[in-house]
């Protein structure tokens, strides 16, 4: 039997961190495995798999502000930060899945990802696609969360790369997001 031995987990840094933002239904998990499948060697990381790991005490946000809920939000968010500096720094390309509309929420990733090249990906079918969409899953929402949609719109306007899902399929959706003018945050 072969010794088994430490190897070097860094290597050259991965090209770039995606973060995939949207509210719910507007494609991200999906693209965001998409995307990550277009590179050799890339992570998808689903932030709502995250807040899963909380087995006790866990609050998922709602419609109005709660401390808690919040808190849990930008854990979340910090959690995520440090896996996709974790899979940067040893050349994986991650890929961040994340419902952000507020301009908080983006400028706490933007703070806990700083120094990394970061495209940012903002999906925006509207609200009527984004709640069909829900609608046709197994799992529901508990809340109607189409009223993120202007938010979003008014928060995060012209940061990024802005597309509109309505009409795209996910290949069509990741060629976007792989364009190379839309590789800015």
């Amino acid at each position: 039997m072969a010794e088994f031995t430490l190897v070097e987990v860094d290597r050259a840094e991965a090209p770039a961190v995606y973060l995939v933002v949207g509210i719910p239904g507007s494609g991200k998990t999906t693209v965001a495995r998409e995307l990550a499948g277009r590179f050799p060697l890339a992570a998808h990381i689903e932030v709502d798999a995250l807040q899963d790991m909380v087995v006790s005490g866990g609050r998922w946000p709602g419609p109005e502000p709660e401390d808690e809920a919040d808190r849990q939000l930008f854990l979340r968010a910090r959690n995520a930060c440090l896996l996709a500096r974790s899979f940067h720094a040893a050349g994986v390309v991650p890929v961040v899945d994340d419902v952000v509309v507020r301009s908080v929420h983006l400028g706490f990733y933007r703070e806990h990802l700083a120094g990394l090249p970061v495209r940012l990906v903002v999906l925006a079918p509207g609200p009527r696609v984004a709640a069909a969409r829900i609608a046709a899953r197994d799992k529901q929402l508990a809340h109607d969360w189409g009223f993120l949609d202007a938010v979003m719109r008014t928060e995060l306007a012209e940061q990024g790369r802005w597309i509109d899902t309505s009409e795209l399929d996910p290949d069509q959706t990741v060629a976007l997001a792989l364009a190379e003018h839309a590789m800015s945050t």
